[in-house]
């Protein structure tokens, strides 16, 4: 039972970590001084490959090519990057106890970390079933059956990959409509498996989609084969003789056959480590604008900070690699400046949300309240589509949205959604599209 000391450590091993550790480098910090604490075997890295580039059939993503920082055109900090910087990274390291009042936390081997300074960059991975939550353990029937699987760490991605090569041109039924859903069931469909997508909503990415975007993209992915079930979920399954998946029963009655399982839904940010040490705001570590928490010296950034959003004057969860990047580079850049006897501007973060999958790519800045108006071409038949929305509260734009836009017209969304211009009628936009936000 080892006892180790430093100034600094960020727990966590996903993309916060990563981009928390590439700025306090940037920063200047001393050898010794920081530990990156991770229950992974491998140095930080860029979540969102594992449901798009590492299932590719050709040409897959694989580490270390995505590190971090690669994912915003930084530097890639390999393993040994971080000891050339003087950083210890400390791997296949679970924590079990946190002391924040202490100061201390305990892994499960029993080895005790203290800090002066801790950023919590535990993430929710991938707005997954997480923790140590499976489907296993809200008692659904046969959810223990081999092929059932999840997509949290490269580990799940691994055992994912083998699955596809082991059932090739099999079934897969993917649970769950939201990113992930939309992104495996892609995946699935290029590797040539019989696809269904199910879901409990009436539509795909309820939390951000209208109905006439999600209807682009259901019919989109129908015309690619994927099936679509909505409005009912998984309650149970059924394995072969030899404990593999072989069917999946639906609370609606019906039942699909199933080489392999995804399970995507149900995010929850890892924070019960710091349950009743921290205060908490909607499912998440309440912090200021510099991702300071309600205990001295301790930072909580990425999935698992509730933050003041300033544009909106609101505090909000935000789950997505961008904020995820921003909030690890503003909490080191506030660590370093308060050290100093200065201060960083306030965090004043454009909600910001991307997916890629088949040939489609689109994005969104905003928020999307209010009233919504469709533009463009949204025909799912098209070779290339080009359309998309803008949202629209108390006569202003506030969010805007595209699909197929060009990197011009993706600023230009970004741009109309931090400005929040006047709009004159809904008819007017939509006559206008992606011209109205090009003129801001």
């Amino acid at each position: 039972m080892a006892e180790k000391s430093f100034k600094y450590i960020i727990l966590g091993g996903g993309v916060s970590a990563g981009y928390a550790a590439k700025e306090f480098a940037n920063q200047g910090v001393k050898p010794g001084e920081l530990a990156v604490i991770s229950k992974e075997a491998v140095a930080p890295y860029e979540r969102p490959a594992l449901s798009k580039g590492y299932l590719f059939p050709e040409g897959a993503a694989r580490l270390p090519g995505f590190h971090c920082c690669v994912g915003s055109g930084g530097e890639k900090l390999l393993p040994e990057s971080y000891k050339q910087k003087g950083i210890e990274l400390i791997l296949s390291t679970e924590i079990v106890k946190a002391d924040l009042a202490a100061k201390s936390l305990v892994s499960a081997a029993g080895d005790v970390f203290k800090y002066q300074t801790l950023i919590i960059a535990t993430e929710s991975f991938l707005q997954i079933l997480t923790g140590e939550e499976t489907l296993t353990d809200f008692g659904v029937k046969g959810a223990d059956s081999k092929n059932i699987l999840y997509l949290r760490e490269i580990d799940d991605a691994d055992k994912l990959v083998e699955a596809i090569k082991a059932k090739k041109g099999g079934k897969a039924v993917v649970v769950g409509g939201g990113y992930i859903g939309l992104e495996l069931s892609a995946a699935l469909r290029i590797n040539n498996f019989d696809v269904t997508m199910v879901f409990p909503e009436p539509w795909c990415m309820p939390r951000l989609f209208t109905a006439d975007i999600a209807a682009f993209y259901e019919t989109y992915y129908t015309n690619k084969g994927v099936k679509i079930i909505k409005g009912t979920v998984a309650s149970g399954f059924t394995a072969q003789p030899n404990g593999e998946v072989k069917e999946v029963q639906l609370k609606d009655g019906r039942t699909l056959e199933a080489d392999i399982v995804i399970v995507g839904v149900g995010a929850k940010p890892l924070t019960s480590l710091f349950k009743g040490q921290v205060e908490e705001d909607k499912g998440g570590i309440k912090t200021d604008a510099f991702f300071k928490t309600s205990v001295p010296d301790v930072y909580a950034v990425g999935d698992v900070a509730t933050f003041p959003l300033k544009m909106y004057g609101d505090v909000r969860r935000v789950e997505h690699v961008d904020h995820s990047r921003k909030s690890a580079e503003q909490a080191v850049k506030a660590i370093k400046a308060a050290e100093g006897g200065a201060a960083v501007e306030e965090y004043d973060y454009l909600p910001f949300f991307y997916s890629r999958s088949f040939d489609l790519s689109w994005q969104f800045y905003g928020d999307n309240v209010g009233d919504s108006v469709l533009f463009g071409d949204s025909n799912p038949s098209n070779p290339k589509p080009r359309f998309g929305a803008y949202w629209v509260q108390g006569g202003k734009v506030v969010g805007a949205f595209m699909e197929g836009g060009s990197g011009d017209e993706n600023k230009a969304l970004a741009k109309v959604a931090k400005a929040r211009p006047s709009a004159e009628s809904l008819d007017e936009l939509v006559k206008q599209g992606i011209s109205f936000a090009a003129k801001i």
